[in-house]
């Protein structure tokens, strides 16, 4: 059952198309993400839904009910954003409270919906403490507390974790994922953190030029990415890229570039390849093999070492083929030193092919 619809949903400011004719559908308590560079209108599309903005076309559906024009307060949503916007001179508890408090809740109801936001997200002992006397991290609980209390099918967050040091957005990272997991509800969250879409969502979105490229679980944006910008921007180091063409020998097709020629029989292709046709191949750096291991797969080439980047569960090498920079990710206990010479290979049923026009082929 859908959750959040949005069908041709358009925004512009002036001449400037913010949103191109967009469509998602987030089924009932699934946690999905919206991905992208800055600009690529998640943050538009999230404010859109939360009635924050007025769109210039389409339409948004919440639970089955046409809510496009309806005011913030009507959609059934609760938001939590990337500032705390916690009032300073009221405490915890009554910041959770204000807002049951405007809306005219009977007392009792208000004090429960608090007693069990504070108990999920484990603030019970900063009732009566005020936001000043609170780290980063707890102010940002309170925020998400604060749209708990609303009791709402849907939750909307807008890089609530982004003001938060390495650490913390690791520990809250695991908080909102128990959280979802205990709760069920349907969450849309907004972030250009890579790692937090991968390790959240049900499925992520990534959007570029008001546009969603992709929508698919982590898994298959990770290993089946529909286009080179979705390949190139998920991953870390990025994917690697080698330009050339396709050549078929004996009814079996080839990538070839200057000096090295690689077999594609176990690739899946998803278009008809032609003879001649440019591509990009991309073979993402943890694929690389190196060593005795190298030599077992189906292509392998040798590489000297320029840089040598530890860090600390594993160890990234920078290394240049045919002109090319190629990066490998490989085990934090490899001796490699710059200068060092190594055979390098991979499997070519886990690289990606792009068309001319960036589409997988």
């Amino acid at each position: 059952m859908s959750s959040v619809t949005i069908t041709d949903l358009s925004l512009s400011f002036g001449s400037i198309e913010v949103l191109k004719s967009l469509n998602l559908d987030v089924q009932e308590g699934e946690f999905v993400v919206l991905l992208g560079p800055s600009g690529c209108g998640k943050s538009t599309l999230l404010n859109c839904i939360a009635g924050l903005l007025d769109v210039s076309a389409g339409q948004i559906f919440i639970n089955g009910a046409n809510v496009t024009w309806d005011e913030p307060k009507d959609r059934g949503i609760g938001m939590v954003f990337q500032s705390y916007a916690l009032y300073p001179q009221m405490t915890v508890e009554k910041n959770l409270s204000f807002g049951l408090k405007v809306a005219g809740l009977p007392k009792q109801e208000v004090q429960e919906r608090v007693a069990r936001a504070a108990e999920i997200l484990q603030i019970e002992p900063l009732l009566k403490r005020k936001p000043a006397a609170l780290s980063g991290g707890q102010r940002q609980r309170v925020a998400i507390g604060r749209a708990l209390v609303r009791d709402v099918n849907v939750f909307l967050f807008d890089e609530p974790l982004s003001n938060l040091d390495a650490k913390l957005r690791t520990d809250l990272r695991v908080e909102l994922k128990r959280l979802h997991q205990r709760l069920g509800n349907t969450m849309i969250y907004v972030t250009h953190d890579q790692i937090e879409a991968l390790t959240l969502a049900d499925r992520i979105a990534i959007m570029k030029d008001g546009l969603i490229q992709q929508l698919d679980t982590p898994h298959g944006i990770y290993n089946n990415p529909t286009n080179r910008f979705v390949a190139g921007f998920i991953g870390s180091p990025g994917m690697n890229f080698l330009e050339g063409t396709l050549e078929q020998q004996t009814g079996q097709w080839h990538f070839v570039m200057p000096d090295l020629r690689i077999p594609l029989n176990d690739y899946a292709f998803k278009q008809t390849p032609q003879a001649g046709q440019f591509v990009e191949i991309g073979i993402r750096p943890e694929h690389m093999l190196i060593g005795d291991t190298a030599l077992q797969q189906a292509v392998h080439f040798s590489v000297e070492t320029e840089l040598v980047e530890p860090m600390g569960a594993d160890t990234v090498l920078w290394t240049n083929v045919v002109g090319n920079n190629l990066t490998i990710r490989t085990d934090s206990e490899s001796s490699v030193k710059t200068g060092d010479k190594l055979v390098v290979g991979f499997n070519p049923a886990r690289a990606s092919l792009f068309a001319q026009n960036g589409e997988r082929l």
